[in-house]
């Protein structure tokens, strides 16, 4: 079944969602209208659904595969990313000084979650190349951004990111890879890194290595780690390239999903590296492509939610099974007509429309707190940091659900893999793992974000929320009803807060022990919330008459999640607050 990009649905988001009034009149963004950003995302919707889509099943059919020397791609894949590169999508949200379309960053997340839907294997090697961008272009020298960052942008070469070592896995601290530096200003890279996406391929003419190494005299631990570029062929004066630097890919996994993405072992022997910043400043400097890195895996959830739930529709429609429950006919119907497949569907929808809002309204904050003048930008900064886990933590998990309902729609076909259904939730299934589990995301959350600052911007989080709920009751019976529903979840996510604040400086262990129940508390009332000022501007368009199809349905998806995945909000602060005995109370041989 084909797949189609929820255009209209991304940019009622963009327009209403993503503070569009404050990113549009950012000096950055100076003469971009929403229509730019529409037909860019429809001209490469269309690309996607022709081009890329078609590549999904034939990448997880035949994977990436290394033949002892070079990693061999899908046949497919190296013509679609020449045209993938060729027609400048890899360029739309980054700078147009170094070549970019220059659109916002609720745009490229737009571009992000439509590339993903239609093949995720085959995004992963645009979304790391995206994070190493904004990595070199926030902390590269000029020269390391003249040299690098245009061909990068082009989509000619690719970036990867190389933390993760065979004895050191989100332990960063422990990372042993080696940087000496040498006569001529570089530095000699040795070590290996595995888990590595897009580590080795044919699809780009260079790939630029990020590596996080320790030079001689660095200090123990995470503060002692530099930040490294490690191009795997040396480029020039003249920008053309030189000589194979010596790193080697030795060998690639054999994984659940995603597997023509392939995840590569490489071993760095001596290989040329050129230092990033300062030494001992490179697990700073990576958290910057580790926060990109991270937002974009969360929308990768909401893409590949997207494309399970378009295939489970299609299905429910066409799939004729059983006469329905109230008698209205004798002969078998769709199955959509069937109460719980309507449930399962419902529930696939608002999850997915819940995800998409809550990263729009994210981007925007990652905007402001980037271009915006010093108190926005600093304001902004704190409220996108406390988002991303969520948009991290809580789209990926709601992926794993939502791709499963869509195989339960399909029953019995689902598990098998001809209807590719399977393949969506073994794909799935990468994302509350990588860049950080959802455990890392739920301890970043609640001990930087929360304990750090003592609760205060969860509290402006809360406090904002409460503000959308003053403005719903002002609305429609329907609008009050979520408002009422908001109010609640509000209710057990500051009741949650000040246990947790209480809790943790007396008792750590029982306070992260409610960690995870806290960010998918967080993550629902966040999504929710953002579903809730959509129901505004959809109220607010009925009254002039626009779209009314579109705004109909938009208002009766937030009104069921919060009547069905608002609710859950309650059950979570019960796990916080009164979950943490039977926890510890349960013992383990060790």
């Amino acid at each position: 079944m084909t797949y189609q990009a929820p255009v209209r649905d991304i940019m009622f988001n963009i327009e209403h969602l993503s503070d569009w009034p404050g990113v549009a009149s950012l000096a950055a963004y100076s003469g971009i209208e929403t229509g730019d950003i529409q037909a860019a995302l429809e001209g490469f919707g269309r690309f996607c659904s022709d081009v890329i889509a078609p590549l999904s099943g034939t990448g997880d059919d035949t994977g990436a595969r290394f033949d002892g020397e070079n990693v061999v791609m899908p046949e497919p894949y190296p013509q679609a990313y020449a045209q993938y590169a060729g027609m400048g999508w890899q360029s739309l949200p980054h700078p147009e000084e170094f070549g970019g379309m220059g659109l916002p960053r609720a745009a490229g997340a737009a571009a992000t979650e439509i590339l993903n839907a239609a093949d995720m294997s085959f995004g992963l090697c645009p979304l790391l190349t995206d994070g190493a961008v904004e990595a070199l272009l926030l902390t590269g020298s000029g020269a390391q951004k003249k040299r690098y960052l245009e061909p990068m942008i082009s989509g000619r070469w690719s970036g990867t990111m190389n933390l993760t070592e065979p004895q050191a896995g989100s332990d960063l601290g422990r990372v042993r890879c080696k940087a000496e530096p040498g006569a001529d200003g570089a530095y000699s890279i040795s070590g290996t890194k595995i888990f590595i996406t897009y580590g080795a391929h044919s699809l780009t003419e260079n790939i630029v290595h990020l590596v996080l190494a320790r030079t001689p005299d660095a200090p123990a631990g995470p503060k002692g780690l530099s930040l490294f570029i490690v191009p795997r062929f040396l480029v020039q004066e003249d920008g053309s390239l030189g000589r194979r630097n010596t790193v080697q890919c030795v060998s690639i996994e054999h994984k659940l999903g995603v597997r023509a993405s392939p995840t590569a072992v490489l071993q760095f022997e001596g290989a040329t590296g050129f230092l990033v910043g300062e030494e001992n400043r490179g697990l700073e400097y990576m958290f910057v492509m580790m926060r990109a890195a991270r937002f974009s895996v969360g929308v990768q959830g909401v893409a590949v939610s997207e494309r399970a739930y378009q295939h489970a529709l299609r299905y429910a429609q066409e799939r004729v099974q059983s006469r329905p429950v109230d008698g209205s006919s004798k002969e078998a119907v769709p199955i959509l007509q069937h109460p719980d497949v309507r449930r399962l569907l419902l529930r696939m929808r608002a999850l997915t429309e819940g995800g998409r809002a809550l990263a729009m309204a994210t981007a925007g904050w990652l905007d402001l707190a980037q271009h915006a003048e010093a108190e926005q930008a600093g304001e902004a900064s704190e409220m996108a940091e406390f988002l991303v886990p969520l948009v991290k933590g809580c789209c990926t998990e709601r992926s794993v659900e939502v791709t499963s309902m869509g195989l339960q729609v399909h029953g019995g076909m689902g598990f098998i893999e001809e209807t590719g259904v399977a393949q969506f939730y073994r794909d799935a299934r990468i994302l509350p793992i990588y860049e950080g589990t959802t455990a890392i995301q739920a301890n970043d959350l609640l001990g930087r974000k929360v304990l750090r600052d003592g609760g205060k911007t969860a509290r402006r989080f809360a406090g904002m929320i409460q503000s959308v709920e003053a403005d719903l009751c002002k609305g429609s019976a329907k609008a009050q009803l979520v408002a009422d529903r908001l109010g609640q979840a509000r209710g057990a996510f500051e009741a949650s807060l000040a246990w947790l604040l209480e809790t943790a400086p007396n008792d750590p262990n029982a306070a992260y022990a409610g960690g995870v129940p806290f960010l998918m508390l967080a993550g629902n009332l966040a999504s929710g919330w953002q579903l809730g000022r959509s129901v505004l501007a959809a109220e607010s368009k009925l009254e002039q008459g626009e779209d009314t199809a579109y705004m109909t349905q938009k208002i009766a998806t937030a009104v069921f999640y919060a009547q069905h995945i608002l609710v859950e909000c309650g059950t979570e602060s019960a796990r916080i607050i009164d979950g943490s005995n039977s926890l510890f109370d349960a013992g383990f041989e060790i």
